[in-house]
């Protein structure tokens, strides 16, 4: 840097600069010259050496060279030994940190599959629970259907029992009581009601049996149901018998008929 340096100073000098340089320089080389010109040198040598003297200390030369040379191969072998030793530890480090290493990766990768799975547990989870909240509510409406049907079953029952009951007791009065009907029972009518806790969409719900000895005595038989039912009347004269049926809806009149049944 400072040859750099010195060199860019040098060219940047003027020419007149450069001219009293070399006048100064020639004048400082000129007065040594003529020192030198005129100074003899004498040399002397000692040629007093024997050849033998010089033949009997080359081998110590060399054993010394060798000696030298051994050393600096016991060290260079020591420093060999060591390096192949600190070569192993870095190669066991290496191993471990490698170990390490492709255990964190398997650990990052069974950390992403385990997410995977619990994503899709939660997905099937919340579906099942879906499909159970549907199913419970199907069943819901399975069981309120059922017990609607059950009430409904229930009542029909009811009133079937009571119309049995009705026709049983009928059925089984004797003869005499057939007469006595037939002679004192000309102006009664006898009305039969039936309640229950249906009010679907029955329109007529009844049974009507006469029989041989109760068509020419009874008067007028009429049976009534509440809501949703319908009444059935029997009308009695001396020649023909006439029925008249009404059907009702929620209290209200649907349709009414009248058939005259022969003697």
């Amino acid at each position: 840097q400072e040859k750099l340096k010195l060199e860019a100073e040098r060219w940047s000098w003027s020419p007149s600069w450069k001219g009293v340089l070399r006048q100064l320089y020639e004048e400082e080389t000129c007065e040594p010259q003529s020192y030198i010109s005129d100074t003899s040198v004498v040399l002397s040598m000692d040629n007093s050496h024997s050849l033998d003297g010089i033949i009997s200390e080359v081998p110590a030369q060399y054993e010394e060279i060798t000696n030298c040379n051994r050393a600096q191969a016991e060290s260079w072998q020591t420093k060999y030994e060591e390096l192949q030793v600190q070569a192993g530890k870095h190669r066991d480090d290496l191993g471990v940190r490698r170990r390490r290493t492709g255990t964190s990766a398997d650990s990052r990768l069974r950390s992403e599959a385990l997410k995977g799975q619990r994503a899709s547990l939660e997905a099937a989870a919340e579906d099942a629970e879906q499909r159970g909240e549907l199913a419970v509510k199907d069943t819901t409406t399975k069981l309120a259907d059922m017990s609607q049907q059950l009430r409904e079953h229930q009542d029909l029952m009811n009133i079937k029992l009571a119309l049995d009951m009705e026709i049983t007791t009928y059925c089984k009065l004797p003869e005499g009581e057939q007469s006595r009907l037939e002679s004192g029972m000309q102006n009664m009518s006898i009305h039969i009601k039936i309640t229950s806790g249906y009010s679907g969409g029955l329109g007529l719900a009844y049974r009507c049996l006469t029989s041989s000895g109760l068509s020419s005595g009874l008067s007028s038989f009429q049976p009534s149901f509440g809501s949703g039912g319908g009444s059935c009347s029997f009308s009695h004269t001396s020649a023909r018998a006439k029925v008249t049926k009404i059907e009702t809806h929620d209290r209200k009149l649907v349709s009414e008929s009248s058939d005259i049944l022969p003697k």
